[in-house]
């Protein structure tokens, strides 16, 4: 619907922005850490590796001053485990959690609230070798003492943690390289629980807030056809709800519990679990959104060739992503003519984010946190040092009015975390795709000087930030 006038950003809202510890700190074998998981995976050719990334680990004081320039009233970030545990279930490193105590007091030192990830994809590869990583039980207990550290030590100036990253997408992209699908589910399952009870203890052990941080977004149907509306209903209780519901119900949904039997992957759940996932109550839902997904319909029959083709030795990336997208007898993810799409090939769809928060606000009635949201391109320095960014302006500016549409619409959003507060290392296009507010300088194998240079858009978002959202222009 279409307002006269909007509703103002709460006055106490929540303006910052994103980052991880592998994609930002470097350092990744000093002070006593070990290696994660990125850190031992392979690099996709051209890219850069995690070695050093834009050595955020002994350039945080001026990042955050940079940040506290910018007016930034909170700054999520994540812990890395292999620094506070190196071996990940043995002895706690002094030297790792040190180094975070300053973090966090160097951004109290501005009034910038630490929102922490406790898991950002980085497990501690000696537990993947070890167990199998999240595949075995026992990595529920070893995620839970970690966290306990951090609650402990952290807690008493921490007002908000975030549990796991982007669950969801770890689950179906398969980032631990499961065997199967029932593996795949199961240690999706231990997660959930794992979750629970980090929930659990982190109400026990301090005041803080905590909750989820899964990847959300609305799904569209590919057309008005009744099965296509089936599958974006379907689709959103696999791609959503599964991690949703599970947190802050203690239920998996039914009709995919069903699906998931019916395909001989429905993990196993003891009594004990639920009654653990019923007893967790998180305090508010974090989320990173970059676009609504489409789907349509697909048979058993056409979904399972789909897969095939996208498995098959020489498949092209196109194939073996529509087939990484596909569950057979559900839906397919087809590309939408009427999303707008960046250089990468990722939406940019603010009403989505609009229809995402109302569909989060009206399923949970849990306060909202965007954790991440941004614009990830090929930035240029120009001669003078500068970068023109007015197209990550003109994306934010869009999705940051979205917010404020569903403020009117009555969701309770209280903060809004773009990736990135600076530019890191992507995932799969290293340091070529950028997001920050910050250039770092540096190219995919040339460190150069690592100097941090303001965009434009770090300007637009100080002015942005000192309005409380009013000055968009």
């Amino acid at each position: 619907m279409e307002y006269k006038t909007l509703c103002p950003f709460p006055k106490d809202f929540l303006w910052g922005g994103s980052s991880s510890a592998y994609q930002c700190e470097g350092a990744w074998d000093e002070d006593g850490k070990s290696p994660s998981v990125q850190d031992c995976k392979p690099i996709e050719p051209g890219n850069s590796d995690w070695k050093v990334c834009v050595d955020h680990y002994h350039r945080f004081k001026e990042d955050i001053a940079l940040m506290a320039e910018m007016g930034f009233k909170e700054f999520r970030f994540s812990i890395a485990w292999t620094r506070i545990i190196p071996d990940g279930d043995g002895a706690i490193n002094p030297k790792g959690v040190s180094h975070y105590h300053e973090v966090i007091d160097e951004c109290l030192k501005y009034g910038i609230e630490p929102v922490i990830t406790l898991y950002h994809f980085d497990l501690p590869q000696i537990l993947q070798d070890k167990y199998g990583g999240w595949v075995s039980r026992q990595c529920i207990d070893d995620f839970v003492r970690y966290c306990e550290v951090c609650f402990n030590e952290y807690g008493n100036k921490v007002k908000y943690f975030l549990t796991i990253n982007e669950q969801n997408m770890m689950t179906m992209y398969n980032m631990g390289d499961c065997k199967n699908d029932k593996e795949r589910y199961q240690a999706n399952h231990h997660m959930i629980v794992a979750m629970a009870k980090a929930t659990i203890r982190c109400h026990e052990i301090c005041n803080a807030k905590i909750a989820p941080a899964p990847n959300i977004s609305c799904v569209y149907p590919a057309s008005s056809a009744p099965l296509d509306n089936l599958a974006a209903a379907d689709y959103d209780q696999f791609r959503n709800r599964l991690y949703v519901d599970t947190i802050v119900f203690g239920e998996y949904p039914e009709a995919l519990s069903e699906y998931f039997r019916q395909r001989g992957c429905m993990p196993e759940i003891t009594d004990e679990d639920l009654k653990i996932m019923k007893a967790a109550h998180p305090d508010f839902i974090a989320f990173n959104y970059y676009g609504a997904d489409t789907v349509r319909y697909v048979s058993l029959e056409e979904g399972e060739k789909i897969k095939a083709a996208g498995r098959r030795e020489g498949a092209n990336p196109e194939e073996f992503m529509i087939g990484m997208q596909t569950e057979p007898g559900m839906a397919v993810s087809v590309s939408n003519p009427l999303q707008e799409k960046t250089s990468y090939n990722m939406g940019i769809d603010p009403v989505g984010l609009r229809l995402t928060l109302r569909q989060l606000w009206e399923r949970y009635k849990l306060p909202l946190l965007i954790t991440e949201n941004g614009c990830g391109v090929k930035d240029e320095l120009t001669p003078d040092g500068k970068v023109n960014d007015e197209y990550r302006i003109d994306y934010l500016r869009k999705h940051i009015t979205a917010c404020r549409e569903a403020i009117t619409d009555g969701v309770k959003l209280f903060g809004y975390s773009p990736w990135s507060a600076f530019d890191l290392i992507s995932t799969h296009q290293g340091i070529t795709k950028r997001y920050g507010f910050i250039y770092i300088n540096r190219d995919e194998k040339d460190l150069k000087d690592l100097a941090r240079i303001k965009k434009d858009s770090f300007f637009w978002y100080k002015k942005c930030i000192e309005s409380n959202g009013k000055d968009l222009d």
